[in-house]
Parts: structure tokens; sequence; C-alpha cells
């Protein structure tokens, strides 16, 4: 994948591909996408998509790990885009990303609605070590980036969480803070250090704990 996909010449997608051969999270079951009808054979063309809520790059909802928590069909749109700010973690010496690798930022952090943390990570998408070793918020930088009025935090990894964390800390903190997770985001390395608006509108579920989302950079 490039870069940087551009589909205007200031809009730019953040959003990996709906596909049948795609990176799920492990356990998750795969991407169906077959046809149903054909345009020789029925007329009209029309496929059939089974994924799962958390396929691609996606919403987390405070619903997908509180009981009772609040879920994406609830959120008037406007939670949904905003102000966001890269913040460029691939080049940090360890695994996790601590409070003092923030505190820099905290100025700009305090004038948008998401931070969006580039790990890097994006480069191992469709490959096995992309669900390994990603670097991820310490607890201690979680609970800082929950006291801004933030209206969420996105990734490039396929977790907010480690692979082997338990009890997915960094998810409940986050969540019960209110704010939304945008995981499995693509491309945030050439938007490194920089504010620009920022959507991520999910599909329209009922009751949604989370959903896939196109994710835009307008720049």
């Amino acid at each position: 994948m490039k870069s940087v996909s551009a589909m205007s010449p200031s809009l730019f997608d953040l959003s990996y591909p709906l596909r049948a051969d795609m990176a799920v999270y492990p356990g998750t079951p795969p991407v169906v996408l077959k046809p149903l009808c054909t345009i020789e054979l029925d007329g009209f063309a029309e496929n059939r998509l089974e994924i799962s809520s958390h396929t691609g790059t996606h919403i987390d909802a405070p619903a997908h790990m509180l009981s009772g928590g609040r879920t994406l069909d609830s959120y008037p749109l406007s939670s949904f885009e905003g102000r966001a700010l890269v913040i460029d973690c691939s080049s940090l010496p360890a695994s996790r990303i601590t409070l003092s690798d923030l505190h820099p930022f905290a100025t700009g952090i305090k004038g948008v609605d998401f931070v969006l943390l580039s790990t890097g990570w994006a480069r191992f998408w469709g490959h096995e070590r992309y669900f390994h070793d990603y670097p991820v918020l310490h607890e201690d930088a979680a609970r800082w980036l929950s006291g801004f009025t933030l209206r969420g935090i996105g990734v490039d990894a396929i977790s907010v969480d480690a692979s082997d964390a338990e009890n997915f800390p960094i998810h409940h903190i986050l969540l019960e803070a209110g704010l939304l997770l945008i995981e499995n985001l693509v491309s945030l390395s050439s938007l490194a250090g920089r504010s620009f608006r920022f959507t991520c509108l999910p599909l329209p579920i009922e009751s949604a704990e989370a959903a896939p989302v196109r994710a835009v950079a307008y720049l």
C-alpha cells in the first residue's frame, strides 16, 4: 500500500480495503466476500459480505468492553469527526509508549479531538508479525490521555492492548473515560506531526459495540 493514498489533492484515505484474504484478529472468522448474483446470469451484480464488527480499520465503542457501555448508534455524527494530531511513536526504544514520550505533545493534544499514534506497525500488515510485539500505551500514558477532552484515540496496529495482555487494561482505561478507539489505521507515518481534520464514520449498525470505518484525513 502506498504511504498515503490520495483521493483528491487534500483528502487522504487512512483505511484498509475490505477483502476476502485480509488480516483479521487471531481467532476472528475470516472475511467472506463472494458473488450472490452476476450480470451474466442475473442481469445485475450483488455480493455477499460476512465480517466481524472489528474487521479492518474499525472503531470500538465502550460497549465493546464495558457491560452496559455506550454503543456506536447512540453517538451523534459529530463524535466521529474533528481535529486530529498524529504523534510519531515509531522510533521509541521500548514497546510501551510512556507518559514521558507523550508529554512534549501536551499543547498540541489540547487543541485536537483525536490523537492518532503512528507506531510504524502498518508496515507488517499481511504478515504474522503484525499481530505481535506492536507498541502500545503504558497504563499511565493512557490515563493521562483520558484526562484531555478528546473524542478518540487511533492506532496503526491491531489493538490498543498488547497481544498477551490480560483483561485488556488499555481498552478499559480509555473506554471507561468515554473515548472511542480506532484500530488498524494506515498511512499515519506520512502525517506524523501534522494536525488535520479527521473523520471515522462507522456503519450505522444498531446497538453496535464496534464497526468498520472509512477513516479519512482532510489536509
